[in-house]
């Protein structure tokens, strides 16, 4: 059950269940603020809660509603795209043959059937971005694994409309969003070091941040960077 109040012109979503702590929120593309808190909590204790960090909120709200988006493809020649920070030039090459992407120096050409949708064209593009993300997601985590001092047990590659990444510290195994495929390397290297850290210390809290000093000093300027790119119209800061 969602509970609601108003600070001011900004509204305040609540989530009662049964977990330990307090968690605030603010979601893309129009900054929606949610509380998470254990059930019992008084609604009163939780907006002098929000108050308190409501300088907090308004920068992240700021932040979304300012951040650059990107124009929705539609998977034309000379469209542009993205390979790992670098932009190439989209090229279709209609076969009557099973479907596959090459990459050459400035053109990533997308060999498809003839009258394929754009649907069918972006299904195939994003396999392509999973494959690439498999081979570099596996060598990251082989090279991280003895710095940060944990075991990755497995990893996936979804689309994720508000984070990154995320992991489940039990099973360990984490997750990263198919965009990073785009991004610079360095971003999905600080993605898989971070949530790898989660899988010894799930919140964000002074433990997580002196684990990632000690094992990634510059994680903060990287972090930065990647929160500067431009998003998908439905996608946040991490």
């Amino acid at each position: 059950m969602v509970t609601r109040f108003a600070l001011g012109d900004i509204e305040v979503d609540v989530v009662l269940k049964e977990i330990k702590n307090i968690h605030l929120s603010v979601y893309p593309p129009t900054g929606r603020v949610r509380i998470s808190a254990p059930s019992g909590m008084k609604i009163d204790t939780l907006r002098l809660y929000a108050i308190s960090r409501l300088g907090w909120i308004k920068k992240q709200r700021r932040k979304l509603q300012g951040q650059e988006r990107e124009t929705p493809r539609e998977y034309l020649n000379r469209e542009s795209h993205y390979l790992w920070g670098k932009r190439y030039l989209l090229k279709i090459v209609e076969r009557d043959a099973p479907p596959f992407v090459d990459l050459q120096h400035s053109a990533i050409i997308l060999h498809i059937r003839p009258g394929a949708s754009e649907e069918r064209k972006q299904v195939v593009l994003d396999e392509w971005y999973r494959q690439q993300l498999k081979v570099a997601i596996a060598n990251l985590i082989a090279l991280w694994e003895k710095r940060v001092g944990v075991g990755v047990q497995e990893f996936g590659i979804k689309k994720m409309k508000t984070r990154w990444g995320t992991c489940n510290p039990e099973a360990r195994r984490i997750w990263v969003n198919l965009e990073l495929a785009k991004k610079p390397r360095v971003c999905l290297e600080y993605i898989v070091v971070h949530e790898m850290v989660h899988l010894l210390e799930h919140h964000h809290n002074d433990r997580f941040v002196l684990l990632m000093d000690n094992v990634m000093p510059n994680w903060r300027s990287v972090r930065d960077d990647l929160n500067r790119l431009p998003v998908k119209h439905e996608e946040w800061i991490y």
